[in-house]
């Protein structure tokens, strides 16, 4: 057996660890292939891209994230609670942040909670009940992929909801954040805002882009035509719910890249975040007997190796 100079094992080590970072941040570069522009015929863009521009916002995104990951060792280490909620139009962005901002935290921390449509016994319940399950135990942030305020829009305008069931939620949800505020919950929330031609092209790429047609539903495409109704709804509701413990913030979203920027930035500068020591891990050694023998896998349980 023929054994490589350690210096020559630690490069090749390193090589391949740089490999890997590399190859993670190829993966983002397939996210971002995901939000290619659509013209207003349906027909992929044609867009020159500035390369420098490109450039910054890998560069200010993979920044931001590093300090997503200390806001995380954070709240485990202090037992933070937090609880951010993305509202706005279909297609306003609220699902690209979302992914930017988990991207790279450790799930068991960050989750999403992104409810479906409530069932038949889940209607008859207190409004807030089918929330309260996923609210953040200590050491946890939750992200709401849409939230409560499903109410304040989609039911409103869609007439899910009578003018009495309306008028409650607009007397219960200032009491119920002020709640969980007391309880020491963080609360954040951030509506996304789009124009009226954003969301056409927006849309128009999801019907042209098979990749994308799965999010487009009957109910998205209703929220089209009743453009100026939303309009209504997301204006009283952002005036009857923007309280002192939990305001709202408005993004403006119709560039994604920067969308996404601002409001991690934004998100950032609302924890009181710091560094928190860690140990020096020193990796060990692994056991090794004699009489160890690696059993071969059989072939016929190999996945097929065609790439």
């Amino acid at each position: 057996m023929s054994y490589q100079p350690i210096s020559d094992h630690h490069e090749e080590l390193m090589q391949r660890i740089h490999r890997d970072l590399i190859d993670s941040y190829d993966e983002e570069l397939e996210i971002e292939f995901e939000d290619r522009e659509w013209d207003a015929d349906g027909q992929p863009a044609r867009v020159e891209e500035d390369r420098d521009a490109r450039r910054r916002y890998f560069r200010e995104l993979f920044r931001l994230q590093a300090e997503l990951v200390k806001l995380q060792d954070w709240v485990v280490h202090t037992r933070h609670k937090v609880v951010i909620i993305f509202e706005g139009r279909d297609a306003a962005g609220k699902g690209g942040v979302i992914k930017r901002i988990t991207q790279r935290l450790n799930p068991r921390v960050c989750r999403v909670a992104a409810l479906p449509a409530p069932n038949d016994r889940e209607r008859t319940q207190w409004y807030f009940q089918r929330y309260v399950s996923h609210l953040p135990a200590a050491g946890e942030i939750v992200l709401f992929d849409r939230s409560w305020y499903n109410r304040a829009g989609v039911e409103r305008v869609m007439g899910f909801c009578n003018d009495d069931e309306y008028e409650e939620f607009f007397r219960s949800v200032p009491e119920f954040e002020r709640m969980l505020v007391r309880s020491g919950i963080q609360l954040v929330k951030y509506w996304f805002s789009i124009t009226d031609d954003e969301q056409h092209l927006r849309f128009l790429g999801r019907i042209h882009d098979p990749l994308k047609q799965w999010k487009l539903s009957p109910m998205d495409l209703e929220s089209r035509r009743r453009w100026e109704d939303y309009t209504r709804a997301k204006e009283i509701m952002l005036e009857r719910t923007h309280i002192d413990e939990a305001p709202w913030w408005v993004v403006q979203a119709v560039d994604k890249k920067k969308a996404r920027l601002n409001c991690i930035d934004h998100l950032l500068s609302l924890v009181p975040y710091h560094d928190i020591p860690h140990p020096h891990i020193d990796l060990p050694h692994r056991v090794r007997h004699e009489d160890y023998i690696r059993r071969p896998v059989p072939d016929s349980m190999m996945v097929p190796e065609r790439y």
